[in-house]
């Protein structure tokens, strides 16, 4: 049978260093991220030491200042190194997004002060961290989140459980949004919380049906004391920079979620080259031939899309809608991609010899984190139409 590897994405990137850059995340993810995705995943192991190496090589602050230990990227050049990641393996470039999403807050909204004492040990001094939203009781409404914040002197006491936390009860730092206020979204707070915090602690990881190897759970704060020092923004305003988080974070989700897709693609073209019925390669067959066809242009739009919203980023534009646009159709471009690379590979894409049935099984978290897709097209809608009657 012939030898088909995956021939790499061509990309259209900005600048010399970009293209230096993605040279080297390829360079990682084909040596040291690829190899053990499936045996990895399969054991549910989180590759904590391969966030280590990318703390290292300067991947996990991109998009921030380099002021603070960041990388100065632009988020068309930050999303597609996680494209990249999470065509290797997506827990890693998923775990990418998280940390860049936990980060956000007080690069984005912190004072001078915190960002230079926090920032640096964040984005490159080895650190991982959670972003803290959810709650058992709040996922989609989740300006009806529970867990309080009670101001004692110079400090805050922090009493909740959040759910649903990716690195749950394996962050270094958690960024957690908790009630100060009055009820809705103006009573939001957000925190820098440490991961050894007294009183803070992690349930059992769910069982999921993908993504194994990323420890997704509830973590639970029972008195936790963290100084005023530690509260980002303004009180009541920990909504407003939730929402403001959460659209870079669905650009992010987006991405991973066509570095998915590609994989699925790559390995469905591999293995139709190969494989062999009625005297032929099964890529002969105009039926499947179309098939690859579709899904190859579906993974080029989903590019184009979150490229075009992460250029309305770069210039400082509204980009709220593009975001739900992309995150919308990039996680539904990866679940039909890996369910058809599963049909091309027949009886052996529904075993785990091949990568396809895990691919498939990722694929539908995406289109539930972040926002899950019926969210995302009432945001879109709203944008279009305006707020809904009341």
């Amino acid at each position: 049978m012939p030898d088909r590897a995956p021939q790499p994405v061509d990309r259209q990137l900005p600048t010399d260093e970009a293209r230096d850059l993605i040279s080297l995340v390829r360079d990682i993810a084909q040596r040291e991220v690829a190899p053990r995705a499936a045996e990895e995943e399969d054991a549910g192991r989180f590759p904590r030491e391969l966030f280590t190496l990318l703390s290292e090589s300067g991947l996990l602050g991109l998009p921030y200042d380099s002021e603070y230990g960041g990388g100065d990227q632009p988020y068309e050049v930050y999303l597609q190194v996680l494209e990249e990641l999470a065509a290797a393996r997506l827990t890693v470039g998923l775990g990418v997004s998280v940390h860049t999403l936990a980060s956000y807050a007080l690069a984005a909204f912190g004072a001078k002060e915190q960002q230079a004492e926090h920032l640096p040990a964040m984005l490159g001094g080895g650190l991982l961290g959670a972003y803290c939203l959810s709650e058992p009781a709040s996922g989609s409404d989740a300006a009806s989140l529970r867990t309080k914040a009670v101001r004692e002197g110079d400090d805050w006491v922090i009493t909740g459980t959040k759910a649903w936390i990716t690195h749950g009860g394996i962050a270094d730092f958690y960024t957690v949004m908790a009630r100060t206020g009055e009820e809705g979204p103006r009573g939001v707070t957000a925190f820098l919380v440490p991961g050894d915090a007294e009183g803070l602690s992690a349930a059992v990881p769910e069982k999921k049906m993908g993504m194994k190897g990323s420890p997704t759970a509830q973590v639970h704060l029972d008195g936790v004391r963290v100084p005023d020092a530690r509260r980002i923004g303004e009180e009541g305003q920990g909504f407003a920079i939730a929402l403001s988080a959460l659209d870079g974070g669905r650009l992010g989700i987006a991405a991973c979620a066509i570095g998915l897709a590609q994989a699925a693609l790559d390995e469905a073209l591999g293995y139709a080259a190969e494989r062999r019925q009625f005297g032929k390669p099964i890529a002969d067959f105009q039926g499947l031939r179309f098939m690859l066809a579709d899904m190859a242009t579906q993974i080029e739009a989903g590019r184009a899309l979150y490229l075009a919203a992460a250029r309305l980023r770069d210039a400082g534009r509204p980009f709220a809608k593009q975001a739900a646009m992309a995150k919308l159709h990039c996680t539904d471009t990866a679940m039909r991609v890996t369910t058809d690379a599963v049909q091309i590979l027949g009886g052996y894409g529904y075993t785990a010899d091949f990568p396809a049935e895990r691919y498939m099984r990722e694929a539908k978290v995406l289109q539930i984190v972040e926002g899950t897709n019926q969210i995302q097209r009432m945001v879109i809608a709203r944008h279009l139409a305006g707020p809904e009657t009341r």
